[in-house]
């Protein structure tokens, strides 16, 4: 089959693309429920944060694994069995009965969610020319904001639908419908196997990870992901709700309608941010810049003491939305600096970065907030301390992006 020419592509494209939006909204849903899961279960703010963390930590440890694997045996296989692990994952969260199972259902769907991104770079690579995965690959990074987007006044209102068992109930479901479906498309309707073990004779694991572990290039990757995505997503995933709520009287959907507000700014960002490299012909400066304003709008949290003005924290989450849209700059440069048949494993390790950053944040965030609140069981005070974290993990950004080599002219990479 002539997957480049094919019409089966584009319901390829739909199909995964969907997959990539319900998996990603479950990465930040949990945080739209946070303080009733202390309440359901008696649990202290630090438990909630290891609970939102440990999805994160299987999706970080995950990430090089499955990039050598899904260059060796192609992407279809993780995919596929990806997808239907989040479903399962969310139906058993939805069914929790303390927090153990919590613990067990955000570990199913971590390993799950850790297959999506670097399997669904390869399939675009797979079935679209250079051309239009360049342009493709930025509808997959909008994607992904989507799926943030979809899991605050839309995921909200399911919840004071169904309650926020049947709410996760159902996206576990539809998951698991999604790879019945991807199954249909990659493997059914191509006539391929799950497996698409590629013949091309590899270096060995330890000897190419040594090299991309002692290239300069590829910490700098690492550490500006880490900046970039971390600070944010571990936010947004965990105690931005609980903040609005508790620091200024919001009701859960008034906030999560705030925190939609900076979700269309990453999904504004991605793309124009995109655009802007292009048209400057740079991908350095302007993620110097980004990075920068979203280190600058953190820190003003701390100059408010925690409490900004309505209309100021509207902006700020907007703007931060809008400068995490350029953490798809980070894979524009992978794809500038190392050969196609690296790409796999140096997205994996970059992205690691920006996970590893969103493992800690809502775990150490929590142990602020029950170290310095105010009193036992208020919290509210604990926050001015909790955003010192996004500040410093910015700084760890910004030093990554410094260090970044970029290739302003540069030739078509070595693929054998």
């Amino acid at each position: 089959m002539d997957k480049q020419n094919s019409k089966l592509r584009w319901v390829i494209f739909v199909s995964v693309l969907f997959t990539y939006l319900l998996m990603s909204s479950q990465r930040t849903a949990p945080g739209l429920i946070t303080d009733q899961l202390m309440i359901d279960f008696s649990v202290t703010a630090s438990t909630i944060g290891l609970v939102t963390s440990i999805q994160f930590f299987v999706y970080t440890g995950l990430q090089i694994p499955l990039g050598i694997l899904a260059d060796r045996y192609g992407p279809n296989f993780f995919l596929i069995i990806g997808a239907m692990l989040t479903g399962v994952g969310t139906i058993i969260y939805s069914l929790g009965t303390d927090e153990f199972v919590l613990f067990f259902a955000r570990i199913l769907t971590g390993i799950g969610d850790a297959t999506i991104w670097v399997n669904m770079v390869l399939i675009l690579s797979l079935w679209f020319n250079e051309k239009e995965f360049t342009r493709l690959i930025g509808f997959a990074g909008m994607t992904g904001s989507l799926g943030f987007l979809l899991a605050t006044v839309p995921f909200s209102v399911l919840i004071v639908l169904l309650d926020w068992r049947g709410a996760f109930l159902s996206a576990g479901v539809l998951l698991c419908l999604c790879s019945i479906f991807l199954y249909i498309v990659l493997v059914k309707k191509t006539k391929q196997s799950v497996f698409l073990k590629n013949k091309r004779k590899h270096e060995k694991t330890t000897a190419l990870l040594r090299r991309i572990l002692s290239s300069r290039q590829a910490w700098a990757l690492f550490f500006c992901h880490f900046g970039i995505v971390g600070g944010y997503i571990g936010f947004i995933g965990s105690w931005a709700v609980p903040y609005m709520m508790d620091v200024y009287g919001m009701t859960r959907l008034d906030a999560s309608q705030i925190i939609m507000v900076s979700l269309i700014g990453a999904l504004i960002g991605a793309p124009l941010i995109g655009w802007i490299s292009s048209y400057l012909e740079t991908i350095k400066r302007p993620y110097i810049v980004f990075h920068v304003t979203v280190l600058l709008c953190w820190s003003v949290f701390l100059l408010f003491k925690e409490h900004p003005p309505i209309y100021l924290l509207v902006i700020l989450f907007f703007v931060i939305g809008f400068g995490f849209g350029s953490n798809s700059l980070t894979f524009a440069v992978v794809r500038q600096s190392f050969p196609i048949s690296e790409s796999g494993i140096v997205t994996g390790f970059a992205n690691t970065g920006g996970f590893l950053s969103a493992v800690l944040l809502p775990s150490i965030f929590g142990y602020l907030l029950d170290h310095f609140q105010s009193s036992p069981g208020i919290i509210s005070h604990g926050y001015y301390y909790g955003f010192l974290t996004p500040v410093i993990f910015s700084m760890f950004g910004l030093i990554g992006v410094i260090f970044i080599k970029e290739k302003y002219h540069y030739t078509e990479r070595n693929t054998k």
